[in-house]
């Protein structure tokens, strides 16, 4: 069992290239989860060494996905912290000092050799059948003082890791047991480049050991990486983190997760009309479980019931139908006050037109409509076009239901009950029920007979919450005013 006693410290470590993807949105939730489930501490690190590819667009999408999904990090860019600079362009007088005891131990040397010679060296590893490491070692007996002589009459040079040339480098993962590597299969890999910025692999063994990072939770494409970053805390003389490689997110018909295979960024499926509890719910469970049935959870629950053992090594699937069952299912949990204050700011563009004025619509009005029609959708967009049949009357009419609906006696229906609600002093839903239940009597008809015609003619089509509710909250008089539209179309 691997244990440490340093106190839980992880991080979410994005590289500003691109959109967060919602592979990396899982890795941030259950660094975070781990985090809070162990009183622990979870902080950004942004890792912009790469400059090419390096997007200030990217940044800032990033840290707004974050903040929606509600990760808000303990440490880290626009909070601050103990063991900054939080971003590695700022830390690069930290990797040219930690470079240079790796050269004076003799754990690493420069390299002269040029990207052409690099390719050549890969294409004869290539004919000739042996390991592909791209490089062949031809700078590694190359003294420090002859270098440094070289690089002053202005080579230009990286410097690479002296990996051992036998022997394995063994690793204990914490959800997939011990992982080992035959060195020989290693490359000298480069840890400084050209340009005087760090590879990656410098670069996070290094922040990893100065911001105390206890726990490493990343992707497993990370797991080749690993031995040579345990080779490197080696050479340092640090204590490595404990690793954990989290499964694989697949396609839903199995591949890579892509956007050519329907997966999108975080930011799109936010644009779609997702909530951001539904996406953490929904990715916690790609690769994890409560230790029983739940699947319905918030982020309170899910931090209560969350721990390392219980992520799984195995591949996990993304089921966007299931993701959308599941955003209906919190949007029926959400607050209806939430609700309907989401629905006021979409209600003008519904409304245009319609001479309805949304600021005057009353909020407990919206709050009531919001509560009806909260178990009916799946996206929060779908609410306010929804809604449109409680402010305006219908000008068409579902042609389909019609011809369920307004078949042969639904005129004389619409009559009857037309004229009972003009006669209830109280119009709420319990009253509007009895009426029906006293014209169904009378006119020896089942209450689902009554129901179809009535709601069709009100609303214009044929389904919907509970047709008492709803015609309680279009109102007697607007009631009978569109039925008495409606009724000339029945047969």
């Amino acid at each position: 069992m691997i244990t440490t006693d340093r106190p839980v410290r992880v991080r979410f470590a994005p590289s500003p290239t691109g959109y967060l993807h919602v592979g990396g949105a899982r890795t941030a939730i259950y660094n975070y989860f781990f985090a809070k489930a162990m009183g622990g501490t979870f902080y950004l690190r942004i890792e912009d060494t790469d400059r090419k590819r390096y997007n200030e667009v990217a940044l800032h999408d990033l840290i707004r996905d974050l903040k929606w999904l509600g990760l808000q990090w303990d440490e880290g860019p626009e909070v601050g912290g103990s063991v900054g600079p939080y971003f590695q362009s700022e830390r690069l007088d930290i990797y040219a000092r930690e470079v240079q005891k790796l050269l004076e131990s003799g754990h690493a040397y420069y390299c002269f050799c040029t990207e052409e010679r690099l390719d050549e060296v890969r294409k004869a590893q290539e004919v000739s059948g042996q390991a592909v490491t791209g490089y062949d070692r031809r700078c590694r007996d190359i003294s420090l003082t002859e270098a440094e002589s070289r690089i002053v009459a202005g080579e230009k040079a990286v410097v690479r890791f002296k990996v051992p040339l036998d022997g394995i480098t063994t690793f204990e993962d914490k959800i997939r047991g011990p992982i080992e590597y035959q060195n020989a299969l290693l490359d000298d890999l480069v840890i400084l480049k050209r340009d005087k910025y760090p590879t990656y692999h410098l670069a996070s063994v290094v922040d990893d050991h100065y911001m105390q990072t206890s726990h490493v939770l990343r992707g497993d494409e990370w797991i080749s990486s690993t031995p040579k970053h345990v080779l490197l805390y080696g050479a340092f003389g640090w204590e490595a983190p404990i690793f954990c490689h989290l499964p694989v997110i697949l396609a839903a018909g199995g591949g890579k997760l892509s956007k050519r295979k329907g997966a999108a960024s975080v930011g799109d499926f936010r644009d779609l009309g997702y909530l951001p509890e539904t996406m953490v719910n929904f990715l916690a469970l790609l690769g994890w479980n409560p230790g029983d049935d739940r699947e319905i959870m918030s982020l309170e629950e899910t931090i209560g019931a969350f721990s390392l053992e219980r992520i799984t090594p195995k591949a996990a699937a993304f089921d966007e139908k299931k993701l959308e069952w599941m955003n209906g299912q919190h949007i029926h949990h959400k607050d209806p006050e939430w609700l309907a204050t989401y629905m006021r700011a979409e209600l003008p563009e519904i409304l245009a037109g319609s001479g309805v004025d949304v600021a005057s619509i009353p909020q407990t009005q919206l709050v009531v409509i919001a509560n009806l029609l909260k178990t009916r959708v799946h996206f929060l967009k779908e609410l306010a076009p929804m809604s449109k049949y409680f402010f305006v009357a219908p000008s068409i009419y579902d042609e389909k239901a019609k011809t369920k609906a307004w078949g042969e006696g639904s005129r004389a229906i619409t009559t009857a009950i037309r004229s009972h609600l003009k006669t209830l002093d109280s119009f709420d839903a319990k009253s509007i029920e009895q009426g029906f239940l006293e014209v169904g009597t009378t006119l020896d008809l089942k209450l689902g007979n009554l129901v179809h015609p009535i709601r069709l003619a009100v609303s214009g089509v044929a389904g919907g919450p509970g047709l008492f509710e709803l015609l309680e909250v279009v109102g007697q008089a607007e009631v009978l005013r569109r039925l008495e539209v409606a009724e000339p179309l029945m047969s």
